[in-house]
């Protein structure tokens, strides 16, 4: 984010904070052994002092780490001012393995202080998959007390003394003194999962953190500049679960007790102590829990069904794996997989396994953990990918002749769903970018001008849904919360379905939580519930009036507010959680935070009989729990990291002197229109730009980009996305999965690290040092021959068509100015093919058919990959920009055109008129 050197970094810059740890503690152990070998090598004593400079540009973060702790930083200074060169060396290595590997979480060893010790430097590697035993997981609990800065060692020793041999897990004490201390550390120290407050702490912290402050007055509900003393514990609650809901929070307090746990304001405390109780029963309420976020009640059951002694009588001969395990033929299929696999495929539902079907179970608490982890009301599980869950939305709250406002350019999942519900199309235009060959988002402008038409129009009753891509592939984010308090504004009942398929992993960074359709929602549950809802919707009926004109050309331009006592709040989120969380391939969730579901339940129940599979995959529900309790513990450090990994990766090909000469990656500047940038937010590496930049833009621009996704533009290099990404996989075994033209997408993930940075950076150095050779090599001939392959991609650039429209045979009411239409009878009237005829593309009659007619009208959806959406739909009337797009692409793989035979059409002869007999 900021392009600060890491020894130059502050604590509240929070973007990189975690990458920056390590570097220093690198940069510190470099020092330290660069000392130990002068020393050894006769240069004498004194030589301590940049390895002191480097220490302490290392000890104000260590203040938020439990790990190496005030006993071994004590230790260390003290070989330091004993210019114990050699003793600090091995200590200050022994440390910077043990944070490197996570060696310190099982090993008690890492953190004892004696010269037997720290004589031994432990392994690097962190332990592997199956080959230790078994040990309990580590995480670490804050405490925030005002207790004396001297007295904080021993109160961390006290709480180490409570652990039991029967303690299923362990933990270290963090001990911070102050709101703004236990707010950093809550940022910074991802392994943090339970803070104990104390009351009467005080505010400021004594380190300089002047973005944090200006964080949190941006943040109003997190300004403590107002608060009582005896608030601050309180707010600080608020605040940390505001930033972490994960975290479970315990107040501890001298005052009534009873008076704390009833009121509202401290509803997010999951347990009130009072002060002076055994501290045994907070030590107890941490494990519990965290114990709670840990359990995975289907994949424990699974566990213990594959240790059970079963005989198996029904449809699944693999079950057991007796029928592999004693096979000759395919015998390695079992040692590759492993036996434990086959032991847990089973296609009962009995013995504790539960249904799919009629979750009543260990599924039934699954998906309730689930629900809870997201902040949704219900949960679903969905085994056949996210193509299914957004199909099963379709099915359950809309019905034929129903409109739903949709992208056109969404997933094909949507336009299948509402040819299966018999729901209406009414396609919304993303605002385009030509140079990239791709689309962006939806203007909030669109959305709301095409629901006051229908309005003006009367019709307005049958607008149902409006269904977005957040984000969408290309890493666009909408203003989720605008635009759904926009458009109750208008229609009040107005269900909202985010695809979410590339964007579940947002829940775990506080940054982009409140983009998330979630998060949204609750954003605009709390707000409808503060009186100045109600105080903003009386200013806005005062001058708009309580029913708005639709002719009033003020409500495009004006951000408008619902009504709070009218205004329902009903969204519907679909999260591909194998696509960024550590689910099986085609792992799903439907998130539900709907008040009226209760109208929708039964058919939601059908729409899962009708999609859902009677054969689930057990594989694929247990790794859905599992990567639940996985978010819910390391979530946030996961995300964090993979941010960091972005950046990183941004900051590498820009500065690198050679690799930006060919490739680079787009920044918002370069992607989102300034109209919808009202922040002035670039991008994240832009001169004097910080955490705090980014975050204004999060909170206030229309669009942004998610920073995972990386736009690497490889037409500069001669190359087309297709071409690129194929170099990348047979010759270097990098593997991406979007192109456009002249770009790839890249996206990290929670899997990446470092040296999937360091590969990537090293394969597009020589790439571009081959293309300097070929270049120089080939002379004049060969630097006009790449400028003509250069301009061709990144300058001779298709127009991206619109959708036209549809036919007037496929629509209810032909003069209206919407364009909705009924895309279910188009489908299936081209499954009669003698009404269907076939047109290739660059034929003289489909030119003359363009010119005079009749129509072209569509039979398929048409595909072409890139760039992955409709560009046709049963129904439309094709135009001349569609054919030019088709005539000018490049790329081999177009879903739904017969190369032999050509475009499918129905015959406008077969097209009955709207309302007349069949």
């Amino acid at each position: 984010m900021n392009t600060e050197s890491a020894g130059d970094q502050h604590l509240d810059h929070l973007f990189s904070n975690s990458a920056a740890r390590m570097d220093r503690w690198r940069d510190l152990n470099a020092r330290a052994q660069g000392w130990a070998a002068a020393t050894r090598g006769g240069g004498g004593p004194g030589g301590s002092l940049p390895v002191r400079e480097a220490l302490e540009a290392v000890r104000p973060m260590e203040t938020y780490f439990a790990y190496p702790g005030a006993q071994l930083l004590r230790r260390l200074d003290e070989r330091i001012v004993d210019d114990d060169a050699r003793g600090a060396a091995r200590l200050i290595l022994r440390i910077s393995n043990a944070l490197l590997s996570g060696s310190y979480r099982y090993e008690e060893g890492a953190w004892e202080e004696g010269a037997d010790a720290d004589a031994e430097v432990p392994d690097r590697l962190p332990p592997g998959l199956g080959g230790a035993a078994t040990r309990r997981p580590y995480f670490e609990a804050l405490f925030v007390t005002p207790a004396p800065a001297a007295r904080l060692a021993a109160m961390a020793r006290e709480i180490r003394h409570l652990r039991r041999p029967d303690d299923l897990m362990v933990y270290e004490a963090v001990m911070v003194g102050s709101f703004e201390d236990a707010f950093l550390a809550a940022v910074l120290n991802g392994k943090l999962e339970a803070v104990v407050i104390y009351d009467g702490i005080p505010i400021p912290s004594e380190h300089d953190v002047p973005l944090l402050r200006d964080f949190l007055k941006v943040y109003k509900h997190l300004d403590t500049s107002t608060a009582a003393p005896r608030e601050v514990g309180v707010q600080l609650a608020q605040a940390i679960k505001h930033l972490r809901p994960e975290l479970d929070v315990y107040v501890l307090t001298d005052r009534k007790v009873e008076e704390l746990a009833g009121d509202r304001k401290a509803s997010m405390i999951r347990r009130v102590f009072y002060e002076v109780e055994e501290p045994m029963e907070v030590h107890l309420n941490i494990l519990e829990g965290v114990l709670e976020r840990y359990a995975t009640p289907y994949f424990d059951n699974l566990k213990r069904y594959a240790a059970r002694p079963i005989s198996t009588f029904h449809a699944l001969p693999i079950a057991r794996g007796k029928s592999i395990i004693k096979s000759n033929w395919i015998r390695d299929f079992g040692e590759f997989y492993g036996l434990n696999l086959f032991l847990a495929e089973t296609s009962a539902t009995t013995g504790g396994l539960d249904s799919m079907l009629e979750p009543t179970g260990n599924i039934k608490v699954a998906q309730e953990k689930f629900a809870r982890a997201v902040g949704a009301d219900q949960v679903f599980f969905v085994t056949n990918g996210t193509s299914t869950s957004n199909k099963m939305v379709y099915q359950a709250v809309t019905k034929p002749g129903d409109i739903v406002i949709v992208d056109r350019n969404c997933h094909k999942s949507h336009h299948y769903g509402m040819v299966l519900s018999g729901a209406q199309p009414l396609y919304v235009e993303a605002f385009p970018m030509t140079a990239y060959s791709m689309y962006g988002a939806v203007p909030l402008r669109t959305i709301k001008k095409a629901l006051l038409d229908l309005k003006a129009e009367g019709r307005l009753d049958r607008v149902v849904m409006v269904t977005l891509t957040n984000c969408t592939f290309d890493g666009h984010i909408y203003n989720t919360r605008r635009v759904m308090e926009e458009c109750l504004a208008i229609k009040p009942d107005l269900i909202f379905l985010w695809d979410e398929a590339w964007f579940g992993f947002a829940r775990w960074s506080p940054f982009l939580r409140p983009r998330t359709a979630m998060g949204a929602a609750a954003a605009l549950e709390q707000w409808r519930g503060d009186p100045a809802a109600q105080q903003a919707w009386d200013d806005q009926v005062q001058e708009l009036g309580a029913d708005l004109d639709p002719r009033d050309e003020r409500l495009l331009d004006r951000r408008l507010v619902p009504d709070p006592a009218s205004m329902r709040i009903r969204v519907y989120e679909t999260d591909s959680v194998h696509k960024s969380m550590s689910s099986l391939r085609q792992g799903s969730i439907v998130a539900v935070r709907d008040e009226d579901y209760q109208h929708h339940a039964s058919a939601f129940r059908e729409a899962v009989f009708i999609h859902a599979s009677t054969s689930p995959n057990a594989q694929i529900i247990a790794s859905l729990d599992t990567a639940r309790r996985q978010m819910e513990l390391e979530g946030y450090e996961l995300v964090m990291r993979a941010i960091e990994i972005a950046l990183a990766i941004r900051m590498a090909i820009a500065r690198h002197p050679l690799i930006s000469k060919y490739f680079s990656v787009l920044g918002a500047d370069k992607m989102i229109p300034d109209e919808f940038r009202p922040s002035g937010f670039k991008d994240y590496l832009q001169p004097g730009g910080n955490w705090m930049t980014a975050a204004k833009a999060l909170m206030d621009d229309e669009f942004c980009l998610d920073p995972t996704r990386l736009t690497l533009v490889c037409g500069t290099a001669g190359y087309d996305g297709t071409a690129f990404k194929n170099l990348l996989a047979s010759r270097y075994n990098i593997q991406l999965n979007k192109t456009s033209r002249n770009s790839v997408l890249l996206q990290s993930n929670i899997n990446n690290t470092r040296s999937d940075v360091a590969s990537l950076i090293k394969v597009l150095l020589e790439i571009a040092e081959e293309i300097e050779a070929r270049l120089k090599q080939d002379g004049e001939a060969g630097r006009m021959a790449f400028d003509s392959q250069v301009k061709s991609l990144m300058e001779d650039v298709p127009n991206l068509p619109n959708f036209s429209r549809f036919h007037d045979g496929y629509r209810d009411n032909p003069a209206s100015v919407t364009r909705e239409g009924d895309m279910r009878t188009a489908f299936f009237a081209a499954y009669n093919e003698d009404e269907c005829e076939y047109l290739p593309i660059r034929s003289q009659t489909m030119d003359e058919r363009l010119a005079n007619g009749p129509d072209l009208v569509s039979a398929n959806f048409v595909i072409p990959y890139p760039p992955g959406f409709p560009i046709m739909v049963p129904g439309q009337i094709i135009d001349a920009d569609t054919i030019e797009f088709m005539r000018k692409l490049d790329v081999k793989e177009i879903h739904g055109y017969n190369g032999a035979r050509g475009l499918k059409l129905i015959k406008t002869s077969a097209i009955k008129e709207r309302g007349t007999a069949d």
